[in-house]
């Protein structure tokens, strides 16, 4: 146990502040702090004894010397029941600190507000880290607290134990203060690096069911640095718990449907889509999604882009599916899917997807990791480049645009056809565009899907005319790519032998 006698604080965040303040005075603890953390303490009339008065140092450099000093250092750093340690406390005048209550300067909130250099660097906290670092290292001796939700426990343990805390307990808040000055550190570095670097380190959030195979431990994690958002937010209403694949796959089906403003429906299965429908209600909108592969969509995942209600719910009562995502959830949608105690139940927040920003992605490789900027937005659809000399119809653009769309999440090499409303047949994950494009043509007949009168959707240029000579045989009329192949020519002109509307993006996206 750990005998709390005296405490320094200093904090940027007074969120909780004076409660602490009172309850440690309550106790008697013996309270220093820094100038505006003193002057928060005052107004609640907590005794308290300010740092330069502690340390016999007046604050210096405009404020960058406060902290910094042998007698809070050493307080924090002495061992207790340590001979050397005593021994040099008694030469130096130096008093045990039992606790160390600090959060840092508001860096990133300085970044994000667009101030000046000199302010960004002014918002680089030294004294706060320091001590920090001193208290989590001797976390045998030392309580260190850094977020304000720590207060509750900290003052329970403290009242439940008589004025004391467990040593468990410090040494988690130790463990968290070290990843909060990574995190911390992290986000200067990459402000330095001109935001090349991301830093932080990674929180469990919790742990799942298993990771890709059952014998496979998995965890969800967040970076220390961000708050709660996405599926890290997400609640989850029923079912069982959740595995690293039903969170992949829900992953995959949101980054789609953020794409779609109209009631829309996914299904995903292996990161792939397998049906998408955009309908007047999302009951349309998931029968249409069905249509593409109802037998693929077994065991898949559903996303929903507005509430569920009771009929929706009831499109898919008989389904056996292992996540349904939506906004929220209706009682009579809820009591439709009451029975089905293993289906997962998660509802997100679709103001922050659809507000979501371009950011980076990390994938690990061995012996390190891989980034790029996230592949978000389809500015290219207000820029089509007509190449053929026939002109896609109105009612071809849109078949068009929704097949590119999808085929923007679909697994590369891929094919996707679509008329205006859902998806028609969906080819994944090839290593040749043209057996991508067969399998979406047997897709849509094993489904019993016409696919006359189609668009069809490449996600890369077509090598050879081969692909799209398949597209044509089946009824497609129009074609969208993003052009780049040396046989460009080649294949404009095999879609005008065969009358197609071809368009070219310009861009390109694999997914890997």
């Amino acid at each position: 146990m750990i005998d709390i006698r005296r405490a320094i604080l200093s904090v940027s965040n007074k969120c909780g502040l004076s409660e602490l303040g009172r309850a440690l005075t309550a106790r008697g603890v013996q309270l220093i702090a820094s100038g505006g953390t003193a002057a928060e303490l005052q107004k609640t009339q907590c005794p308290v004894t300010p740092v330069e008065e502690w340390t016999g140092h007046p604050e210096a450099l405009g404020g960058r010397i406060k902290t910094v000093h042998p007698r809070i250092h050493g307080g924090i750093l002495a061992r207790r029941g340590h001979a050397g340690d005593e021994a040099d406390a008694a030469r130096l005048g130096l008093q045990p600190i039992d606790l160390v209550v600090i959060n840092f300067y508001p860096f990133r909130e300085t970044l994000a507000a667009g101030k000046s250099p000199a302010e960004i660097i002014e918002a680089i906290d030294v004294g706060g880290p320091s001590m920090v670092r001193a208290a989590a290292k001797n976390h045998r001796d030392v309580v260190v607290l850094t977020d304000p939700a720590q207060y509750e426990e900290f003052l329970a343990l403290l009242e439940e134990n008589n004025g004391r805390v467990p040593r468990e307990f410090a040494r988690r808040c130790a463990a968290d203060a070290f990843a909060r000055m990574v995190a911390y550190d992290g986000a200067i570095a990459g402000w330095l690096n001109d935001g090349a670097v991301e830093g932080g380190l990674l929180r469990r959030v919790r742990e799942l069911r298993y990771g890709e195979n059952p014998h496979q431990r998995g965890w969800l994690l967040a970076d220390w640095s961000a708050s709660d958002a996405g599926l890290v937010a997400a609640d989850q209403l029923g079912g069982k718990q959740l595995s690293y694949n039903n969170l992949l796959d829900s992953e995959g089906a949101l980054r789609l449907l953020r794409e779609f403003e109209k009631p829309a429906a996914v299904i995903v299965k292996h990161v792939t889509p397998c049906g998408v429908g955009v309908g007047s209600d999302v009951a349309d909108a998931l029968n249409l999604a069905l249509e593409t592969d109802r037998v693929s969509a077994f065991g898949g995942i559903v996303a929903l882009n507005r509430a569920m209600d009771g009929t929706a719910a009831r499109v898919l009562a008989d389904m056996f599916l292992e996540v349904i995502l939506a906004p929220e959830f209706s009682d009579e949608a809820r009591a439709v899917f009451a029975k089905k105690k293993g289906l997962r139940l998660l509802t997100f927040d679709w103001t922050s997807l659809r507000e979501r920003s371009a950011g980076r992605e990390l994938r690990p490789v061995w012996g390190g990791y891989l980034a790029q900027d996230a592949d978000f937005g389809l500015p290219e659809l207000a820029e089509l480049k007509v190449v053929t000399k026939r002109a896609p119809s109105e009612t071809e653009l849109r078949a068009l645009e929704l097949a590119w769309i999808v085929c923007k999440h679909v697994r590369s090499n891929a094919i996707v056809f679509s008329d205006a409303r859902h998806t028609l047949g969906i080819g994944a994950g090839q290593m040749s565009r043209v057996d991508s494009a067969r399998i979406a043509v047997d897709k849509a007949v094993a489904a019993d899907v016409s696919l006359r009168g189609s668009a069809c959707a490449s996600d890369a240029f077509f090598p050879f005319r081969d692909g799209l000579d398949i597209a044509a045989q089946v009824g497609a009329t129009a074609v969208i790519q993003p052009g780049g192949s040396v046989r460009d020519t080649e294949v404009i002109a095999a879609a005008d032998e065969q009358n197609l509307a071809m368009v070219f993006t310009g861009r390109r996206h694999f997914r890997h």
